[in-house]
């Protein structure tokens, strides 16, 4: 089973969806055959889309805002290649999935959980401190949104344990 693969085609046909929530023509999207390098690329890009229309961000937010968001981004995207990673090695072993392997996956997946709380609480910190309160709050919201849809059109695809 190649759950990574329905994990990034789900990503991606996602992100158009929220686009087009957003009132923004949607992406075209593509088939799990598609490099998934140009896949992600949409996806960021789309992901971009939301933030600009909905922030609303002038000149000078804009000149602090786009660098922080884009080390986010890659910061964000170490983690999600240690889940896909994880995720991975878990189908690879789901069929003879032992005690030992079980613990390991678990452990990658509770560390790789906190490590994306902790790098959104240090990014929406700095946010806060170079756009306006409201502005700041929104982004965190459309963060929050945006994992929540991804993350939840993705876990239901991943088998449970047996």
């Amino acid at each position: 089973m190649r759950i990574v693969s329905l994990a990034i085609a789900l990503a991606i046909t996602t992100f158009p969806l929220l686009v087009q929530a957003q009132g923004q023509a949607p992406a075209q999207t593509q088939g799990t055959a598609t490099d998934e390098q140009i896949l992600l690329r949409q996806v960021m890009t789309d992901k971009r889309a939301v933030y600009a229309k909905n922030l609303n961000l002038t000149e000078g937010e804009s000149l602090v805002f786009w660098p922080i968001y884009d080390e986010y981004e890659a910061a964000a995207k170490k983690l999600d290649d240690r889940f896909l990673a994880n995720l991975d090695d878990f189908a690879n072993k789901y069929d003879t999935l032992t005690e030992d392997d079980a613990k390991a996956v678990l452990k990658e997946k509770m560390a790789i959980e906190k490590d994306r709380m902790a790098l959104k609480q240090k990014y929406t910190a700095k946010v806060a401190r170079v756009l306006p309160a409201k502005k700041a709050l929104r982004y965190a919201q459309i963060e929050t949104r945006v994992e929540v849809m991804v993350r939840g059109n993705v876990y239901p695809l991943i088998p449970l344990a047996n």
